[in-house]
């Protein structure tokens, strides 16, 4: 690829809402170039094994059958789909995940999609009405031949942002130790690498993924002591015009309940985890219930043998880009700072479009409908309109999406009293190693009363993770004193960054032999 590339549109993500996007939009006549971290599409959601390794193992299969048939006449080949047949384990959607890609494959052949796995957006700017993206190998140094599959930038006329999101973590006591990990970390080994993250395990934490992350370990060989939900069930009642609106979801779950059933997982509800113990490794956990306040209730502590603990506290979306290109943010129902659209997914920042979780986390059907409608958009705002009563049909199913994910923010939220089981010497930020007396004192005698303040006076937040990890949680504590709910100013700061993601000296250095004159540049017009 040439190291610098110009096109109509850029995708920068490849899970569901990315796909969705380059496929209606190249589908409509873009010219589509897609930029993923990943080795091969799909996102998180969709993450499976490596398809060169799969392709290798099917040759060879292959290869030894065919020497075998020499011998003894035996035709059968056994052809496989490359990514039809492998990767399966721990999936949702899978049959959604392999239509989309046939699209998006067919697509590519011809050049109507230029795919970029393996890059990462690193920097973004205006070039003329369009945007600049710079761009890096996510990993540096793996050769000529590699780095030079990577552009070093590439000019649009207009950008889908869907980045997707992350595991939102509330720290406990214990929480740094190795075998802690973040329920979609343990998902994603089981779906990427067919790894068992632990053999003994508890998942914690609050909303419906805890369902198929315990449902996956105990598929693949663990034993799952339970699943501790911090909220009741009953919040759904409470809930039910948003639930009603995508029955499917319901049906999801009954199938998790099976499958909890079968293996006989208990689910614990009004039911957290108040301390991991260990030396060296996770050895113990510790949980507790909660009463109808959220305080805990006393005596009901017990404490088992494990080497996994799996937390997730929902999720949360990844806004680095969307910052970076200037567009309005605000706070969503669970407290997550997300990006502001309109009904066609618009952001507020000129030709920026925003889809998937980075507009609200609501699962992959809803990115799906999201990212359709995004790629639907650019195109007809580039003069290449399709079929607006498919436009209408895409609004309404994300409506439904959204009342539906506001229902389950509602009936799952964090326990306002979360910091309660807190030690003063829990640590908050990981990285740094900053503690919760340290961050409290901050705020109570130094006026770190956000989490802006409290990063500059105990650094959380300044380590590897940039805040990642640990923002949600500092801003949380920050405005405890408070009493109020988190703002726009609270979290922005948490994903506001100069660089969206590290990158070498060399490639800053190489930015001194830029003209000046020449990133500023027209674009021509679809």
């Amino acid at each position: 690829m040439n190291p610098s590339s110009r096109t109509d549109l850029a995708v920068v993500g490849a899970g569901p809402a990315g796909l969705a996007a380059a496929v209606a939009a190249a589908g409509a006549g873009l010219s589509v170039t897609v930029v993923d971290a990943g080795r091969q599409p799909g996102g998180q959601y969709w993450r499976h094994l490596d398809e060169q390794s799969a392709a290798e193992l099917v040759a060879d299969e292959r290869d030894h059958r065919d020497g075998h048939a020499a011998g003894n006449g035996d035709h059968d080949h056994g052809q496989h789909g490359q990514h039809g047949q492998h990767g399966q384990h721990g999936q949702h959607d899978w049959r959604t995940y392999v239509r989309l890609r046939e699209r998006f494959d067919a697509l590519v052949r011809p050049g109507a999609i230029t795919y970029v796995p393996g890059a990462q957006v690193w920097f973004t700017e205006r070039a003329g009405e369009g945007w600049r993206l710079r761009l890096s190998p996510v990993v540096e140094g793996l050769g000529p031949e590699q780095d030079a599959r990577v552009p070093t930038e590439v000019v649009v006329d207009a950008l889908v942002l869907c980045p997707g999101g992350y595991d939102r973590q509330l720290p406990v006591p214990g929480w740094d130790l190795p075998g802690v990990m973040a329920a979609g970390g343990v998902q994603a080994m089981l779906k990427g690498h067919g790894s068992l993250a632990g053999r003994r395990a508890v998942v914690a934490g609050t909303g419906p993924f805890l369902l198929p992350v315990a449902a996956g370990l105990a598929e693949a060989g663990a034993e799952v002591l339970g699943i501790c939900e911090a909220n009741p069930v009953s919040g759904w009642a409470r809930q039910l015009r948003g639930a009603v609106q995508t029955p499917a979801k319901g049906l999801d779950a009954v199938g998790y309940v099976r499958t909890l059933l079968a293996h006989r997982i208990p689910y614990r509800q009004r039911t957290v985890v108040t301390a991991i113990g260990g030396r060296e490794a996770v050895e113990s956990v510790t949980t507790a219930r909660l009463d109808a306040h959220g305080g805990l209730v006393p005596g009901s502590e017990r404490t088992a043998q494990v080497d996994l603990v799996a937390l997730g506290w929902g999720f949360t979306p990844s806004l680095e880009l969307v910052t970076a290109v200037g567009a309005d943010t605000r706070v969503d129902v669970d407290d997550s700072l997300v990006a502001v659209v309109d009904a066609g997914l618009r952001s507020t920042a000129p030709r920026v479009y925003v889809a998937g979780e980075a507009t609200g986390v609501g699962g992959a059907a809803l990115a799906l409908q999201e990212g359709e409608l995004a790629g639907l958009t650019a195109a007809a705002d580039r003069g290449r309109p399709g079929d607006p009563r498919r436009a209408r049909r895409l609004q309404g199913a994300i409506r439904r999406g959204r009342a539906f994910a506001g229902a389950m923010h509602r009936a799952h939220p964090v326990p306002p009293t979360w910091s309660t089981w807190l030690t003063p010497e829990t640590l908050v930020c990981r990285c740094e190693e900053v503690d919760v007396a340290t961050v409290e004192r901050a705020r109570d005698e130094l006026g770190g009363g956000d989490a802006r303040t409290a990063k500059l006076l105990t650094r959380t937040g300044m380590g590897w993770c940039q805040g990642r990890v640990c923002g949600f949680a500092t801003a949380l504590l920050a405005a405890q004193q408070e009493g109020r709910s988190l703002t726009v100013d609270d979290l922005r700061p948490t994903a506001k960054r100069t660089l969206s993601t590290p990158v070498s000296l060399g490639r800053l250095a190489a930015l001194a032999d830029v003209d000046p004159q020449e990133t500023v540049v027209a674009l021509d017009r679809p």
